[in-house]
């Protein structure tokens, strides 16, 4: 998601918002794909509204994970590939969130999937089946596959979150919808992908992601090129704490390079200039 209520973009045309958060922060998801592939002409304005540096993670839609579950699905993902294709470089990895249903004996579709897509596109795969987190052979199962395709495994770290019950209404629709996951934290290719959520209180969420913070600067040590995303059940502060995280990664790795300063959208009451 690129705009929200409670964000300083969200005063401006629809069309800008997405320039607003590209100056905010340098990746985002793009979970509206899950619901419906978007025409080809609007992901072009994405790219234009974005510099080539800038990161989509852009998800599957759901008739091909969900519904079809991997199979029999060419069209869609025919269709779908070729809408996201203006993006060019900015596609960093296209992400298949899996249901909680797909397990172990699914790992086979999933192999089979992977092998049929191009080699234009990097590809990035969210489980949320328990047995790939606690059988140590299913986890070796799956990390096979995912190599052999040169894929990344996306960790969604909800551990914070379900620390404690949940306090406000965002919270307690979050507990009943997320997944409760062991933490993973290792990584199979050069740019991992970690999708964290905290709370709607900025401190615990800083508290929880102090993990992260630590496998974030290794990999970065190391050569790696992460992608973090931070949620909260609300959203509302989503890329201040971005920021945040970010600012704490640089202060372990110096060398990692700063974000630039959000563009501040002009007030209504503020007068129009030609310089």
């Amino acid at each position: 998601m690129w705009t929200h209520k409670a964000w300083p973009g969200h005063a401006l045309p629809p069309g800008e918002r997405l320039r607003w958060y590209a100056s905010c922060c340098n990746a985002v998801e793009g979970n509206t794909t899950f619901y419906a592939t978007p025409a080809r002409r609007t992901v072009q304005t994405w790219a234009e509204q974005t510099g080539p540096d800038f990161r989509f993670v852009v998800k599957l839609p759901k008739p091909i994970t969900h519904e079809r579950r991997l199979s029999g699905a060419e069209e869609e993902l025919r269709v779908f590939l070729d809408a996201v294709e203006p993006l060019g470089p900015r596609n960093h990895a296209l992400w298949l969130q899996l249901p909680g249903s797909f397990g172990p004996n699914d790992v086979g579709d999933l192999a089979a999937f992977l092998r049929r897509l191009p080699g234009t596109f990097r590809y990035a795969v969210e489980v949320r089946h328990r047995a790939f987190f606690e059988d140590p052979r299913e986890v070796r199962q799956l990390e096979q596959v995912l190599a052999a395709a040169g894929a990344e495994w996306v960790p969604f770290d909800t551990v914070a979150f379900f620390d404690t019950p949940p306090t406000s209404d965002a919270e307690r629709d979050a507990w009943l919808k997320k997944p409760r996951m062991p933490r993973r934290s290792a990584a199979l290719t050069d740019q991992p992908i970690v999708r964290y959520l905290g709370r709607d209180d900025s401190a615990r969420t800083v508290a929880g992601w102090a993990h992260w913070v630590d496998v974030v600067a290794g990999w970065l040590r190391e050569g790696r090129s992460p992608t973090v995303f931070v949620h909260t059940p609300d959203n509302a502060e989503a890329p201040e704490l971005a920021r945040r995280f970010h600012g704490e990664v640089r202060a372990r790795v110096p060398e990692l390079a700063t974000l630039p300063d959000p563009v501040e959208p002009a007030r209504d009451d503020e007068p129009l200039t030609l310089f």
